[in-house]
């Protein structure tokens, strides 16, 4: 824990990022207000608190020097200029200054007030917060809950996850008559569990309490931890795999019937299952926007399918469905594959992280894993008895999973594709209500094929007022909170990159995951380029008033600029740490599939080269990135690997 005098710097840090200005009119007290008047200097503690030792000794030790140089008593310029030195005086310095600036950002704009709801600065903004949607029938899934200290269960066969690939395969061992346990480390919630609000998703819903780094703060990543996994808040785009990533595959890895009828069959089923549809996809500002600036250019945009039931669904409710959905119109794995595979028998256990996977000469013979009460921290140890182990915890867990096991052969953990993404910030005239609708409804697929497979996707992107707030870049106080003031008149947009290039997923000593990645290869560089520039076009041609990119530093371009110049300004600054900032919401490979054991984890059908009986069955089993938001890939992956593990 902090001790009084860091907290006190702590909060001349918030105030410093996010200070009081003074303003003949300000209505709605946006200008008086400064970061501590919503408690963001102590949720920011609260969180620098529970960070591993070496962190919050490393912020402790940097809060101390900021107060041995007068940090508390120096006016805002000073402050921010010793801000300003502090993180140019060595990387791990500049990485500490950064975590407190967009943390001070981050719960300034995204804290409710307990008794309100709301926070003070969504007034200026135009935004309701999330709207007291009624939540959806209960219909809970029965959970198995381990009641003693150890415990054990037997199987046919054990699914390690349970989001889009655990989810189909669960349900389809079920229904050829297999007995099945589910284990999920992330904990359930369902209906009027979920609060649709960002701070308590990122708590209770995301991966790691949210957007995290990589090892090397190249990327910021996002991914699902709960019941339903990253069905349970991603988006509800259902795109298929695409003509040329399909031939890939199968001619360059060896996934026979992924060109033809066959996968079609399979990408037909789950979408069929999920209720993928065009019907609830109306644009909200954003992505009108994106539709006008191209259409004027002459780019191929079209309408998104989304997993939602019709009958459940409202725009008002559907902008906050990245963090869960109590309408019960997201058609996620907790209502539709989790559901089918609970009512044929299957046993399911949330809060439970799978350890270790048992071998038995050489072959599958089940896992350990750990349960822990999210309430009390009681923990019991949990073994799973059965001769079929199918790992589906993502890309980020799967390989951690089997390098803790020692099986897996040389390529677990590489071939890490993250779909990386650029943002580019738009201002227009017209509020955009960035809030109202479904995060995405239409894409730009002019790029998705730039040459040999590879290109990009434009996207639009979930509203968001801790992340959006945090994600802009801070030059200076007045800077910042002028942009935050003009916050409803904001649309972004990001390009998703098909990424040729890949990182890794190792352990550290305690067999944690850690990642690793940064853009080097030349294609990945052009087309990540190539996407800004067309964001950027695409704003222009739509009427934006003011561009920005998410690269410090940067001038922004205004209307009747050159806009050449801001393009050439932007594509300046690295691909990496303190250039542009980078996104990634979509986890591939790592442990994919493959003829050749030298640089694949598992056949062609999903079996551990060296381990027969286990199983991939997520989107680390992808053998390059699918260059389309995966979760359709994903599913229709399982559903083939279902295939095979029932046929053996």
């Amino acid at each position: 824990m902090l001790g009084e005098p860091q907290l006190a710097t702590l909060k001349a840090v918030c105030d410093t990022v996010v200070p009081e200005i003074e303003r003949d009119r300000d209505p709605d007290g946006f200008w008086a207000r400064k970061a501590s008047d919503t408690g963001a200097d102590l949720a920011l503690a609260e969180r620098i608190g529970s960070a591993p030792p070496e962190q919050l000794a490393g912020i402790a030790q940097l809060l101390d020097g900021l107060s041995a140089k007068g940090f508390g008593t120096a006016d805002q310029t000073a402050r921010e200029q010793m801000l300003a030195a502090f993180a140019g005086s060595s990387p791990e310095a500049a990485a500490g200054i950064s975590a407190l600036v967009s943390g001070s950002l981050f719960f300034t704009y995204s804290l409710p007030d307990p008794e309100t709801g709301q926070n003070p600065f969504w007034k200026t903004f135009g935004y309701p917060g999330p709207i007291a949607a009624e939540p959806a029938p209960e219909e809970r899934i029965p959970l198995v809950v381990p009641e003693r200290d150890s415990e054990s269960y037997e199987a046919d066969a054990v699914v390690v996850g349970s989001g889009a690939g655990g989810g189909v395969i669960a349900a389809r061992l079920a229904a050829a008559g297999l007995s099945v346990v589910v284990v999920e480390e992330g904990q359930y919630q369902e209906g009027s569990d979920l609060q649709m609000l960002e701070l308590l998703a990122y708590r209770d819903l995301f991966y790691r309490g949210g957007p995290a780094p990589t090892a090397d703060g190249n990327v910021s990543v996002q991914a699902g931890s709960s019941l339903g996994g990253g069905t349970t808040i991603n988006w509800t785009n259902c795109l298929r795999t695409t003509p040329w990533v399909r031939e890939q595959w199968a001619g360059e890895h060896g996934l026979e019937g992924l060109d033809g009828p066959e996968f079609d069959r399979h990408l037909d089923a789950v979408t069929a299952r999920i209720g993928a549809t065009q019907e609830c996809s109306d644009f909200n500002g954003p992505t009108l926007r994106l539709k006008e600036g191209a259409e004027k250019l002459g780019w191929e945009f079209s309408r998104v399918f989304r997993n939602t039931d019709p009958s459940r669904y409202s725009p008002e409710t559907a902008g906050y469905l990245g963090f869960g959905d109590r309408t019960g119109s997201k058609q996620s794995t907790t209502r539709t594959f989790l559901r089918d595979a609970a009512d044929a028998g299957t046993r399911i256990l949330a809060n439970t992280g799978a350890r270790e996977i048992i071998t038995e000469s050489g072959r599958a013979a089940g896992i350990k894993a750990i349960y822990r009460d999210p309430v009390t921290g009681r923990s019991s140890d949990v073994t799973i008895r059965a001769p079929k182990v199918v790992v589906a915890g993502g890309s980020l867990e799967s390989p951690a999973l089997l390098l803790r096991s020692g099986i897996g052969g040389p390529a677990v953990g590489t071939n890490l594709h993250l779909h990386p993404c650029t943002a580019m910030i738009a201002i227009y005239e017209e509020d955009q209500r960035s809030w109202w609708g479904a995060p995405h409804t239409g894409v730009v697929e002019e790029f998705a094929n730039t040459g040999d497979g590879w290109g990009f996707l434009i996207e639009t992107a979930q509203y968001t007022t801790g992340v959006g707030s945090s994600a802009y870049p801070f030059n200076n106080a007045l800077d910042h909170k002028s942009l935050m003031e003009r916050f409803r008149f904001c649309s972004t947009s990001i390009a998703l990159l098909r990424d040729r290039g890949s990182g890794r997923v190792t352990i550290d000593a305690n067999g944690e995951s850690v990642a690793t990645y940064s853009i080097t290869d030349e294609t990945d560089i052009k087309n990540a380029q190539l996407g800004l520039e067309a964001q950027a076009a695409i704003h222009e041609a739509a009427r934006a008033v003011e561009l920005r990119s998410l690269a410090p530093g940067l001038a922004p371009w205004k209307r009747g600029d050159d806009l050449s110049a801001f393009i050439s300004s932007t594509l300046a600054p690295q691909l990496a740490a303190g250039g542009q900032l980078l996104f990634s919401a979509h986890q591939m490979g790592t442990c994919p599939m493959g003829t050749d054991p030298a640089t694949s984890v598992a056949g062609p059908r999903g079996e551990l080269h060296d381990t027969p009986g286990v199983w991939i069955g997520d989107g680390s089993a992808f053998p390059s990135a699918s260059g389309t938001n995966p979760m359709i890939t994903i599913m229709a992956l399982a559903d083939r690997t279902a295939d095979a593990i029932i046929a053996s």
